[in-house]
């Protein structure tokens, strides 16, 4: 489409964040008032109607989990709440799907740790 601001692709730095912060649209698009959520004690921007996942994405994160037997990052994988790779834990419930899970003011998101 014309005229919209297409951002950079991201990279994933050393500590398995991305390592450009550019991730949503910029132009061609109206959003409602942004509101904080905190990931991991960090406050992070989302905007109303946005999943866990994207607010997520947008800030730079990309590992939402470590997988339970060989450790590994996961993270969005389906979008759609099929695959279980976007679990992570918000206000204190484990095993949320952050791909289909609203992002609402205040939510506290933990990446889970495999046991």
């Amino acid at each position: 489409m014309r005229g919209l601001h297409i951002p950079r692709a991201a990279r994933i730095s050393d500590d398995n964040t991305m390592a450009t912060k550019e991730l949503r649209l910029q132009r061609g698009i109206r959003r409602g008032t942004a509101f904080e959520i905190t990931i991991n004690a960090e406050p992070i921007t989302a905007y109303p109607g946005e999943s866990l996942a994207t607010a997520l994405l947008a800030a730079g994160h990309s590992t939402f989990r470590l997988s339970p037997i060989s450790r590994e990052p996961r993270g969005l994988y389906c979008g759609m709440g099929l695959c279980f790779d976007c679990l992570v834990t918000v206000n204190g419930r484990p095993n949320v799907r952050a791909c289909v899970t609203p992002a609402q003011p205040g939510d506290l998101v933990e990446m889970q740790r495999a046991g």
